[in-house]
């Protein structure tokens, strides 16, 4: 293969997209040296210390469909049947809109069924949600040209939309209907509701993401021959003729390859004297940002809400989660908001004030006092804001021997693109790793 070096792989970026390539790659028996600048493991999907607590940077729900996760997470030894909880979907909005999988159906039935039984909507608002998703259906979920999805639902009933469509928008793409892909929510309902019953079901965390997650990823990779060096910042890279060298601090370091797995907004200060990768990082550049807030708020340890998640129809809060049927948390409500709103121009204090009159007002005999304590996790620049025609770089470089992996990474077809997603980032952290396999098997 004429290079000079033998093969040991450069990860910048210990997020999930990092995690995930050097998992496969130290898996494959490559020699793999994980960097990343924190002091600790996951990126956006971590644990965090407070009140006696850990918590997590952002609440997330995965998907059954999620099947490279799954895979990930097996390949770590991660124990999913303790660390998930997974449950048929079932979609509620307390006294507005209710909507579940029927079980004892196959795929898609158990969904179009659901959706003709779905409560809070009237009959031409469930006619016209199974006509929407069976036209999908025969489209294969492909369109001929990608819109925003807002266009897409423009026949949908307008309490339809605002009950099941935009919620979901919210949940997968972190990107408001209006500007928000609507190939990309067609490739995640199609993943979801189109092949398998169990596709669908949810999966929500029982331990926090660095329990779950980063923990047992690191403890593969360096069983495995890898290294994982933490508050190791890179700062920059330059070529070799049969390589890369990273300039670190203190040092140099060679390698045979480097995977970027670090923020799209972090790859131009890495690249800075490599000719031909202007397009590259113009293309990282040009991305927009979208925030997820998560509002925590602990109240005394005999509340308990009636299921483990809620959906929330509020002006503020989209989704409750009870961590003390989760997590063992007592009492803790994580309460999330995905994409730009109006909560931004509040202080935190104001916005756990109206998260919890909301709340109340949905569980009026449950959460009758107000919180002992709030905790309001803000990421200002939580996903790439996942809109309609976005021309998302791509995995490879015009340096063959670096690559870019993140949920940000384009897949090369619309069809398979993925959001912002731990989905999107295990996937493109996988591809890296099994393109650096693939060339070192020639």
């Amino acid at each position: 293969m004429g290079s000079q070096l033998t093969p040991h792989v450069a990860v910048i970026g210990g997020g999930c997209a990092g995690l995930a390539t050097a998992v496969r790659l130290t898996q494959a028996g490559i020699r793999t040296s994980l960097f990343d600048s924190s002091h600790q493991l996951g990126g956006r999907a971590r644990g965090i210390d407070w009140q006696g607590l850990t918590l997590d940077n952002g609440q997330h729900i995965l998907l059954g469909a999620y099947s490279q996760t799954l895979r990930f997470l097996q390949t770590c030894g991660a124990d999913i049947d303790t660390g998930l909880l997974r449950l048929p979907l079932k979609l509620e909005i307390p006294g507005k809109f209710s909507l579940e999988s029927q079980a004892a159906l196959p795929a898609p039935l158990h969904i179009l069924v659901g959706l003709l039984q779905a409560q809070g909507l009237s009959l031409s608002e469930r006619l016209a949600a199974v006509r929407f998703m069976a036209g999908l259906r025969l489209k294969q979920f492909r369109l001929a040209k990608d819109v925003p999805l807002q266009r897409l639902l423009a026949s949908q009933p307008p309490r339809l939309t605002a009950m099941l469509w935009e919620p979901l928008c919210l949940a997968a793409l972190n990107t408001p209907i209006a500007t928000a892909s609507a190939q990309t929510f067609l490739n995640v309902l199609r993943d979801s509701f189109a092949h398998k019953k169990s596709d669908s079901d949810l999966l929500l965390p029982r331990a926090d993401l660095s329990a779950l997650l980063a923990e047992p990823a690191a403890t593969f990779i360096e069983a495995h021959g890898g290294r994982v060096s933490l508050n190791t910042p890179i700062e920059s890279l330059h070529t070799l003729e049969h390589g890369v060298r990273l300039k670190l601090k203190d040092a140099m370091q060679d390698f045979s390859h480097a995977v970027i797995a670090a923020s799209p907004f972090r790859v131009a200060a890495l690249l800075p004297s490599l000719q031909g990768m202007e397009d590259v990082v113009a293309s990282c550049q040009s991305l927009q940002y979208q925030p997820i807030y998560t509002v925590y708020l602990q109240y005394p340890h005999e509340t308990v809400l009636p299921q483990a998640m809620h959906g929330l129809a509020g002006q503020f809060g989209q989704w409750v989660f009870d961590r003390g049927q989760l997590y063992g948390q007592p009492g803790l409500l994580a309460i999330v908001i995905s994409a730009e709103g109006k909560h931004q121009a509040l202080t935190q204090s104001d916005l756990a004030i109206k998260i919890h009159q909301e709340l109340q007002a949905v569980f009026p005999a449950m959460l009758k006092a107000a919180p002992l304590w709030h905790k309001v996790v803000a990421e200002k620049r939580a996903t790439f804001a996942c809109t309609a025609g976005l021309d998302r770089p791509g995995q490879t470089t015009p340096h063959p021997r670096i690559q870019l992996a993140g949920d940000y990474v384009g897949s090369g077809s619309p069809l398979l693109d993925y959001p912002a997603t731990i989905e999107g980032a295990v996937r493109s952290g996988f591809q890296a790793a099994e393109n650096i396999i693939k060339s070192h098997q020639v």
